[in-house]
């Protein structure tokens, strides 16, 4: 029979119903969709292809014949089973965190080392961070023209980046503060997000900095054959529904104007070029959002680059559920086919 049996992990999830559609807008060949989740959504059925999918408890024996899996769930329950389902012989392409800097898997962005995707030893691919995907789409190509030695990033980070709770939470708290009542307690955040913004996104180390800020540094570096790389990164959670935005300051090897990068980004694969200040336009992440391009502008020089230095500032906006997560791991997987 035509097409192949994919399960995703984590089905109930913000990104696992997120890749179920973009498998039918891609028209991914699925002869069977096999939707896992934990106990407590056993049963509860889902719409696929104008069907509905019973889910099923996420266990060992659930990947009994199953091709290609979309890991849509969070650190232990991928370390658990997805070797599982390896053992089983299927494929997996897994978004969480667990296995993106293991020297035996991949991780990739189709757009930029598609080629690393032949070479999964261990039947694991890593879907990126989403901060690192939408950063990097931009950056890639103008690497290419001019040899990266440095980025300086800020990200803005919309509140399902924390997933269904942080959606639920900033809508709480927007609607307690339009009611006039104290907000009060919040989770998943360490603060209330409404009106207000946060400086942390995970645990700091011993240098101050938060782990999705060094996610930046150490996937940039293996996605782009990169070793030495030189990053620095603020993370920052502000109350957007949905989308990341970018500011990005780029250090270059060679020269390398505003108007070269304008021409080079105009072109690339995956990123629209929003680049018109004067007519106020620029990248937002209420555009950006619901689609999978990522959103490019405000190319600037950095003024406070040294003289005779090549270095460019940007601002981008993209879609983290779609791009940043979901679109992104079923690209991985239509290279698998």
């Amino acid at each position: 029979m035509a097409g192949k049996v994919v399960a995703i992990l984590g089905a109930t999830g913000v990104v696992g119903t997120q890749m179920m559609r973009v498998l039918e807008e891609r028209d991914f060949p699925v002869r069977e969709l096999v939707c896992l989740a934990s106990a407590r959504s056993v049963g509860k059925e889902l719409a696929f292809r104008g069907e509905r999918v019973v889910v099923r408890e996420a266990r060992p024996d659930a990947f009994e014949g199953v091709d290609i899996v979309l890991g849509a769930a969070g650190d232990a329950q991928a370390q658990e089973l997805l070797p599982e389902a390896v053992r089983r012989g299927a494929v997996c392409v897994d978004n969480s965190h667990a296995f993106r800097l293991r020297k035996d898997v991949p991780l990739v962005i189709p757009e930029i080392n598609a080629a690393d995707i032949a070479n999964h030893p261990a039947g694991i691919i890593a879907n990126p961070n989403c901060a690192t995907i939408i950063g990097l789409m931009p950056v890639w190509p103008l690497h290419l023209r001019a040899q990266l030695k440095r980025l300086v990033v800020s990200t803005y980070q919309a509140a399902s980046g924390a997933g269904k709770p942080g959606l639920d939470e900033l809508e709480r708290e927007v609607r307690a503060h339009v009611d006039g009542r104290e907000v009060g307690a919040t989770d998943p955040f360490a603060y209330p997000l409404a009106f207000n913004l946060i400086p942390q996104i995970g645990g700091f180390d011993e240098e101050g900095y938060s782990s999705e800020e060094m996610k930046l540094q150490n996937e940039g570096r293996k996605i782009m054959h990169l070793p030495e790389l030189r990053v620095s990164c603020t993370c920052v959670r502000v109350p957007i529904v949905r989308s990341h935005s970018e500011s990005i300051t780029m250090e270059f090897e060679r020269p390398i104007s505003p108007d070269e990068a304008r021409q080079i980004l105009s072109g690339a694969a995956g990123v629209k070029l929003v680049d018109d200040p004067a007519r106020l336009r620029y990248p937002m992440p209420l555009e950006a959002s619901g689609q999978d391009l990522v959103f490019v502008g405000r190319i600037r020089r950095d003024l406070s680059a040294p003289e005779g230095a090549s270095a460019l500032v940007l601002f981008c906006a993209g879609d983290q559920i779609r791009k940043g997560a979901a679109t992104n791991a079923v690209q991985i997987a239509e290279h698998l086919l």
